[in-house]
């Protein structure tokens, strides 16, 4: 077994909204780190709601650890930590007192675990949580989910309003946590370059359809935009090109692979491209 998640053409739709998750595919392997991006409203919270099975999808297949997540299957949920943007736990609680509520909740509960994490963080267990800043909250959830012995963490925006400084420690955790070959992460994010420090894959998402999912060094290293004037666009195949967008006096052309496109077009301008320029062209361009 390769992968620790697959979905396979889930959707799901809301009777009071015209939104529609439609027909979501890619899958997870372990020891791996996936991005999963997409402006806000695109169905990245809808998603991770139907992986954790939070929100009943219409139809199609998720399967954590080869299984099947449902209501009849609840032990699933011991290797899974989730991390939400936001408030996790109750104000009035501090550390001490919500790790008597873990307790109880997860059979793998390890308060010497969850005490180490505390010292990392500089976190005091016997403050109250809504006296935590925004970073230590987010601390405080890691803390949580890593602290029962998880093989998958679920993170939804997890490091969404901290500064530099303190996104980077926590991007160090996530790298230390899939040292372990059996663990994987998902992490939801519209902060491109955190994702391009930490994640293997790349999961793009844009009005409810999965529109790119592929090895971040892929996007990185292999894909590229052409400047192309409009004369050189003319010639083009569309074959030849994933995305375009007019910009100016030039035409951005999304390929796939620069060393390709180099050989074939010499006489155009062919630049090494972001995974921000990557998503705007697919999301604003025109695909044929």
């Amino acid at each position: 077994m390769s992968n620790i998640l697959e979905l396979k053409n889930v959707s799901k739709k809301y009777s009071n909204s015209s939104f529609v998750l439609d027909n979501i595919t890619f899958s997870l392997p372990y020891g791996s780190i996936m991005g999963y991006v997409g402006e806000n409203g695109a169905g990245k919270t809808t998603t991770i709601g139907c992986i954790l099975n939070t929100l009943s999808k219409d139809s199609g297949t998720i399967h954590l650890f080869g299984k099947e997540m449902n209501d009849k299957n609840p032990l699933l949920r011991e290797d899974i930590g989730v991390v939400y943007d936001g408030d996790n736990f109750p104000g009035y609680l501090n550390a001490e007192k919500l790790a008597n509520v873990m307790r109880e909740l997860y059979q793998q509960w390890d308060d010497s675990l969850f005490d180490r994490q505390l010292a990392n963080f500089k976190l005091n267990k016997k403050q109250k949580i809504r006296t935590y800043s925004k970073g230590m909250t987010m601390k405080l959830a890691i803390a949580v989910a890593i602290s029962h012995h998880p093989k998958l963490l679920v993170l939804d925006e997890a490091t969404g309003g901290l500064d530099p400084i303190m996104r980077e420690e926590i991007l160090d955790i996530f790298l230390d946590f899939v040292q372990d070959e059996n663990h994987s992460i998902l992490l939801s994010s519209h902060i491109t370059s955190d994702l391009e420090k930490v994640a293997d894959y790349i999961t793009m998402i844009h009005d409810g359809k999965i529109i790119l999912s592929a090895r971040k060094d892929d996007l990185i290293y292999k894909y590229a935009v052409m400047r192309c004037t409009a004369e050189q666009f003319s010639k083009l195949n569309k074959s030849d090109m994933l995305a375009y967008r007019s910009k100016d006096y030039q035409i951005d052309v999304l390929v796939s692979d620069k060393n390709t496109a180099a050989r074939k077009f010499k006489n155009i301008v062919i630049d090494t491209v972001s995974i921000d320029e990557i998503m705007l062209l697919l999301v604003k361009g025109d695909r044929e």
